[in-house]
């Protein structure tokens, strides 16, 4: 396999793993407000492939086990005696970090995806001269 096959998976893998990364941070900011809903996670692993290539791939999603937030409403439904109900442990302040990390690193195995591309097609031309 050649180098620009391995620059290509090792960008793609990165693709792939903060395209995952960025659906969970919307799902939990889609679900903020949903009572009893726990935040998701998703861990990155490195995988070796041959030849010292290493390739990033997401972990199995895992559910922030950190205290809900107590919301006092005593109209809501899930309210108990007290007035309380169990609201989620989502803190958009996290998920906007997140998501413009991701984001971010997205971008960046793009660019490398790009780059790679064009080399390969100008040694494609000058291997044609």
């Amino acid at each position: 396999m050649s180098d620009f096959s391995r620059s290509l998976e090792v960008s793609t893998s990165g693709l792939n793993a903060q395209a995952q990364r960025l659906r969970h941070v919307s799902e939990n900011i889609a679900n903020a407000d949903t009572p009893g809903y726990r935040r998701k996670t998703i861990p990155f692993e490195a995988t070796m492939r041959g030849a010292g290539v290493s390739m990033v791939n997401p972990g199995r999603v895992t559910l922030d086990r950190g205290d809900l937030e107590q919301v006092y409403d005593p109209a809501h439904p899930m309210a108990d005696e007290t007035g309380h109900y169990l609201g989620s442990n989502v803190d958009l302040v996290i998920e906007v970090a997140d998501a413009r990390e991701a984001q971010r690193s997205y971008e960046a195995n793009l660019k490398m995806f790009d780059q790679t591309r064009q080399m390969s097609s100008a040694l494609m031309d000058l291997l044609r001269r």
